[in-house]
């Protein structure tokens, strides 16, 4: 579990945190540098939890990178499915971290919306539906395992 308690506004108590891949985590279907050894470090403190259209075909090889085995969502309506999975979890314990335009419903439901900034794109109604922004997946993994640093950046 990770406890963020935000000066001014709430306590988070986080237990869940659902990733987007494609974007996200990967580029092209191949996972970035850093992400499964970040990855494996988070999973000390949260369950994690992988949302995928499998758009470049590659998840299984993503899943035994990373140990896991995402849940592959239906084409058409993939916005609601991925909030509906936040909703089944928890949304009040859950973390959302995505970029595209199917993720803006998931991290706007979610206690915490991070959005990540891809050299895929990302998609600006799913920048306003966050509460934290970074430059990439990287940085939001050390927020995520170093909750402190995003106290400053949420305190009212």
């Amino acid at each position: 579990m990770i406890k963020l308690e935000i000066p001014g506004s709430r306590t988070i108590n986080l237990e869940h945190v659902v990733f987007d891949v494609n974007g996200t985590l990967a580029v092209d279907g191949t996972l970035l540098p850093g992400v499964p050894e970040a990855i494996a470090e988070l999973r000390e403190l949260l369950t994690i939890h992988l949302l995928t259209a499998d758009t470049h075909g590659k998840q299984s090889q993503i899943d035994k990178e990373l140990g896991l085995k995402a849940v592959r969502v239906k084409p058409g309506g993939e916005a609601e499915q991925k909030a509906a999975y936040v909703d089944l979890l928890g949304a009040e314990r859950t973390a959302a971290v995505g970029q595209g335009a199917n993720d803006a419903l998931m991290l706007e439901r979610a206690s915490l919306g991070l959005c990540i900034i891809s050299p895929e794109g990302t998609a600006q109604q799913t920048l306003h539906c966050a509460d934290l922004i970074f430059p990439d997946i990287i940085s939001a993994l050390e927020a995520l395992l170093s909750p402190t640093r995003m106290k400053a950046s949420l305190r009212k």
